[in-house]
């Protein structure tokens, strides 16, 4: 015999089942109104945007109370799920709005503390800069170029790494002349150098002057090299310039008188040169030039070892054989020549005792030279 349950009893509990499913939706959703009041006082207290970032992960990441509060949806029928959902996804819209509008403000906040901060106080005084200035031996040697430029010179530059043949045997000197032994020649093999004057660039530009455009007349500075032994007044390398002019009818008062002038403008118009007998294996004659001492007017000095002149360079008349490799007729054509060494008129001009200060790039020796 089966025995039947009264209908009054079930339908008491269905009745508690709906109850207690209504409990649960009420629950989630208190839940969820208690968390928005929550965060949002949190989002309103916020700092700095690292505090808001992290307030945002905590409430809407995977593992934040709404999920978990979400989870709880299981147990709702299905009815009432997209209620509850709904409720849910309100809220979490609502709290991105709140953090994103409070992101903005603390953004703002923060430009504004940053511009305040960085303001450019525009009437206080500017800090100095410090200019740099060209080293004196490029002053001396862009003085000297000066001079000869408005004497109708062209500059001419050449190659620091040389052949034998344009440094030494266009310059008359074969491989067997016993001058060579005045050079102390850097080799890099037996017929590349490094070069030990600027004279090759004065072989090189004759043999490819065109005479019947004018005269030649050039100037050639630049570093040379040779095997000395460094001390005060010696260095392994060194600024040389040359001179150089080659025309019909030139003579050797031609070179005193240029070499006059250029004297003047660089040690004042009071000074005076005297030529020396000398030699050189690419001129003939030969000569070394004097010129007054600019310390003591010529009355005796430690400059000029108290004999009033100081030795400054050394010149004379192109040597025939030096024109005739050039291809140059030295039945028509002549030419003088001078070297000079900036170095050396640095170091008188200014009294510098070392050479090796002008190479060593100390500033407390380099900055007493400021230049224009």
């Amino acid at each position: 015999m089966v025995t039947r349950r009264p209908r009054s009893l079930v339908g008491m509990r269905s009745f508690l089942h709906l109850k207690l499913k209504e409990e649960i939706e009420m629950s989630l959703q208190a839940q969820l109104e208690s968390l928005k009041e929550v965060v949002i006082v949190k989002i309103m207290a916020a700092q700095d945007l690292k505090e808001l970032n992290q307030l945002r992960v905590e409430t809407l990441g995977k593992k934040g109370p709404i999920t978990e509060v979400l989870r709880g949806m299981k147990d709702l029928s299905p009815e009432e799920r997209p209620k509850v959902g709904s409720f849910a996804n309100e809220i979490r819209d609502l709290l991105t709005t709140e953090i994103e509008r409070k992101k903005q403000e603390l953004e703002e906040t923060a430009l504004q503390a940053a511009l305040v901060k960085e303001t450019i106080d525009v009437t206080l005084p500017g800090r100095p800069i410090k200019k740099g200035t060209r080293h004196i031996l490029t002053q001396i040697m862009e003085e000297i170029e000066d001079i000869f430029i408005g004497m109708g010179y062209q500059i001419v530059e050449g190659y620091e790494v040389e052949s034998d043949h344009y440094n030494f045997e266009r310059m008359n000197l074969p491989k067997d002349h016993p001058a060579r032994d005045m050079q102390d020649t850097f080799y890099i093999s037996e017929d590349i150098l490094i070069r030990t004057h600027t004279s090759p660039v004065q072989a090189r530009t004759m043999e490819k002057h065109d005479f019947s455009k004018g005269a030649l007349r050039m100037l050639s500075p630049g570093k040379v090299f040779r095997r000395d032994t460094d001390d005060a007044t010696h260095s392994h390398q060194f600024h040389q310039i040359e001179g150089l002019v080659v025309d019909k009818n030139v003579t050797m008062g031609d070179l005193k008188g240029t070499l006059e002038i250029v004297m003047k403008k660089m040690f004042g118009e009071e000074r005076e040169i005297r030529l020396r007998p000398s030699y050189f294996p690419f001129t003939e004659p030969s000569v070394e030039v004097d010129v007054s001492c600019f310390k003591c007017g010529g009355a005796g000095c430690n400059v000029c070892k108290h004999t009033g002149w100081i030795e400054i360079l050394g010149a004379g008349m192109v040597h025939p054989c030096v024109l005739k490799m050039s291809g140059i007729d030295p039945e028509e054509y002549a030419g003088f020549a001078f070297g000079l060494g900036p170095d050396r008129v640095a170091m008188l001009r200014y009294g510098v005792n070392d050479i090796r200060h002008f190479y060593q790039n100390d500033l407390r020796f380099l900055s007493q030279f400021k230049g224009e």
